[in-house]
């Protein structure tokens, strides 16, 4: 993961801020440039449409990129003390500039937000461990209907690796096994696969069919009426 990734991880910029706080559009990016440590280095920063963050380094002595900033066994040397300052520049820029999200990935986003709007749940993280898994319940009776959940794609598809987010919900058996044989649906990570099933949200498949196997995992939760 680089420096950019770590620092602006779950946050979305606020391009009108971005103008605010300096940073000036070409094209479909927006630049930003700010010389430090004393003048000596020059960074710049592009931020794309579509919120990718892109950050360069200058060192001004030699008129060109500063390499060391990337290699990471140079911590504690001069590399290091640049790399600090750099991402003192980054984090300054997220806080005023961009929205926090609780999720990293759009589909997630947008999952979580339309389950707060149909049954007024946000997620709750419950682990210290993993502070980044959610787990959606009905606060009638505290079943778990839903967990998303930050993986390396591998753990899934030894063919695959990177970052992704999953939803793991709760369905009939049947319905697992049939689903199992579409793109984008897994047996339940961590979870009993014969009840549960992962859900890869990396927008293969789409929000309103989503909505719908969330519909059928929630009515779990429900009491049923005698």
């Amino acid at each position: 993961m680089t420096i950019e990734d770590n620092i602006f991880k779950r946050f979305t910029p606020d391009f009108e801020k971005l103008k605010e706080y300096g940073f000036s559009k070409n094209g479909d990016n927006y630049i930003f440039e700010k010389t430090f440590l004393n003048d000596e280095f020059k960074v710049m920063i592009k931020i794309s449409n579509e919120g990718k963050i892109l950050g360069t380094v200058y060192d001004l002595e030699n008129d060109d990129e500063y390499l060391p900033l990337r290699v990471e066994s140079h911590q504690g040397s001069f590399a290091g003390e640049v790399r600090t300052a750099y991402g003192e520049i980054l984090t300054n820029i997220r806080n005023k500039c961009f929205t926090e999200n609780l999720f990293i990935y759009p589909q997630s986003n947008r999952i979580a937000h339309l389950i707060k709007e149909k049954y007024g749940d946000s997620p709750i993280f419950l682990w210290e461990k993993y502070p980044d898994y959610g787990v959606f319940k009905n606060p009638d009776n505290n079943k778990w209907y839903g967990v998303m959940m930050n993986i390396d794609r591998k753990k899934l598809d030894r063919e695959k690796s990177g970052e992704v987010e999953i939803l793991n919900i709760k369905l009939d058996e049947t319905e697992i096994q049939n689903l199992l044989k579409e793109n984008g649906f897994y047996p339940a990570y961590h979870m009993n696969k014969k009840s549960w099933i992962t859900i890869v949200l990396d927008e293969t498949i789409e929000d309103k069919k989503i909505m719908e196997l969330i519909k059928e995992s929630h009515q779990y939760t429900v009491k049923r009426q005698k």
